[in-house]
């Protein structure tokens, strides 16, 4: 069944619910890898569902790049360019799916700092996610964890064995690494969180990997800062300008600077900064501000 998603400006994709389709779209796919190249098929799922947004990410839909690799100088294929860790990054380009999970299976198999991996078990799904953070795969802190998480949350290590995967190895292991309970978002290709009742910057920063001050940081706040349920709290950098659908803002009832650079993922700094104003500026209700 095919799903069609029109995103507006605002509004925010939330991974999780196209999980389910994508694993029965998919699970086949990396089956027939794990065959080829003895990469769990539970870790090849899980990766092209967190890195693609369960196929729902720019990358994903415009390019058939669900696993986001980077072009580098070997790669002689079609070409795309995506904001990423800097402005503009090459990205491989792929005719369909099926030829970026072969890709993926390839860089794995053939990277030289991947290679301790295939010295673990197959069913060995948590030994693979952290390698894979050890070896450089992602940047993000909470990659391993976050792998993890999205396999036994989906069983996916059901699809590694002919037999489910032991309970008793399940429910050994489960306390080691930290589950992540809050649903994760995506605006402005920036990925975030709402914050419940209690939430505290130490607590997100336990669940996700990461240190407390980076999150405050990102979402331009001081540490200290309480947060509050319904707050938009982002776990990586906010871009410098909104999506390239957002080119304006007509300022709101309540609403501050702050609370409209957490709408659009934008940094604070770059929304003061495209509209030349300074810190003392208070938006005013009819206000247009420009966000790109």
């Amino acid at each position: 069944m095919a799903v069609f998603v029109f995103i507006s400006c605002l509004a925010r994709a939330q991974y999780r619910s196209y999980y389910p389709d994508y694993i029965s779209k998919y699970k086949d796919l990396a089956i027939e890898q794990m065959g080829k190249y003895k990469i769990p098929a539970s870790i090849t799922l899980a990766q092209g569902l967190f890195e693609s947004g369960a196929g729902m990410s720019d990358l994903a839909r415009n390019s058939n790049n669900h696993f986001g690799i980077k072009c580098a100088n070997i790669w002689k294929g079609k070409k795309t360019f995506h904001d990423d860790d800097a402005p503009k990054e090459c990205f491989r380009e792929y005719d369909n799916p099926r030829d970026s999970y072969e890709d993926h299976s390839q860089f794995l198999r053939n990277g030289p700092r991947y290679q301790f991996l295939f010295d673990l078990d197959i069913t060995d799904y948590r030994g693979w996610a952290i390698g894979l953070k050890k070896a450089g795969y992602a940047t993000d802190p909470s990659y391993a964890n976050r792998l993890i998480s999205i396999i036994e949350e989906y069983q996916l290590y059901k699809y590694d064995s002919s037999k489910e995967h032991r309970e008793k190895h399940h429910h050994e292991e489960e306390e080691k690494v930290p589950i992540i309970t809050h649903d994760v978002y995506l605006a402005n290709n920036v990925v975030y969180i709402i914050a419940r009742a209690g939430d505290t910057f130490d607590s997100v920063s336990r669940e996700f990997g990461t240190k407390a001050r980076r999150i405050a940081k990102y979402n331009d706040l001081n540490e200290d800062y309480n947060l509050q349920q319904g707050d938009i709290v982002y776990l990586h950098k906010k871009q410098k300008k909104a999506a390239k659908e957002c080119i304006v803002h007509v300022v709101g009832e309540g609403e501050s600077m702050h609370i409209i650079s957490q709408k659009y993922g934008m940094r604070l700094k770059s929304l003061y900064k495209l509209n030349n104003k300074t810190g003392d500026y208070v938006p005013m209700v009819g206000d247009i501000l420009r966000l790109r």
